[in-house]
């Protein structure tokens, strides 16, 4: 565990560079999501020891479904074989594997993987490990208004009301959102629950972050004030 007494309790990363990964070493972009996966399973492990409580990924976004057929059936493919065979070795880490986004447009087959993990490592509380699969935040904030209308609230609503039709409302905000590979932008992550979270960009492609990254990173975090609008004490 780092020496900073200052470490996130939800720890958000954006995966962001692994196509770009496999084009500066001629291979298929497919490649490089095969690399940010492994990544992933490494990550894991670290941010556990690091002490971090929850951990959750941008690792398909509800725009993505625009890129190549090609690309978004090997991701799908990918998840797969993620599941399949990951579960085991990250359930041993102390992990709950959730998910987070809308079920639609997700294959059926994989839904039905995606829920027996969670099923399969409820009972572990060391880490929420959370893969945010066809998640976009103006989808979950549009999906709780709705949900929050359906259940017939009465006026005025408050924060604490829509929040709880969130896809995960007992996640906390996180406060550290890292993204790598140089782009300086959330892309639809975490809209709402990012008001206050702390931003960490690197021009680092995920498949190349390390533990040194991370490291370097949540020594940045430890490092800032946090005064949510407030003036130091």
């Amino acid at each position: 565990m780092t020496n900073n007494k200052k470490i996130p309790t939800h720890l958000a990363i954006i995966l962001d560079g692994n196509g770009r990964w496999a084009k500066r070493r001629n291979l298929p972009r497919l490649m490089g999501h095969r690399a940010g996966l492994r990544k992933l399973e490494q990550m894991v492990r670290l941010v556990k020891r690091e002490g971090i409580r929850y951990f959750s990924v941008y690792a398909f976004s509800t725009e993505n479904w625009n890129r190549p057929v090609m690309e978004v059936t090997g991701l799908m493919s990918l998840f797969r074989y993620y599941i399949r065979k990951k579960v085991d070795e990250i359930k041993s880490e102390g992990a709950r594997i959730r998910f987070c986004g809308r079920k639609d447009k997700i294959p059926e087959d994989l839904l039905q993987q995606m829920k027996w993990a969670e099923e399969y490592t409820a009972d572990q509380n060391i880490l929420d490990f959370i893969l945010c699969i066809n998640y976009g935040g103006r989808a979950e904030i549009i999906d709780a208004v709705n949900s929050l209308i359906a259940s017939n609230p009465q006026a005025p609503v408050t924060e604490q009301d829509l929040r709880k039709y969130f896809y995960l409302p007992d996640v906390p905000d996180p406060d550290l959102i890292i993204r790598t590979s140089g782009e300086l932008r959330l892309s639809n992550f975490w809209l709402w629950e990012s008001a206050y979270s702390e931003y960490y960009f690197t021009d680092t492609y995920w498949p190349d972050f390390d533990e040194n990254e991370l490291r370097k990173a949540l020594d940045d975090y430890a490092g800032r004030e946090r005064r949510y609008g407030g003036l130091k004490s």
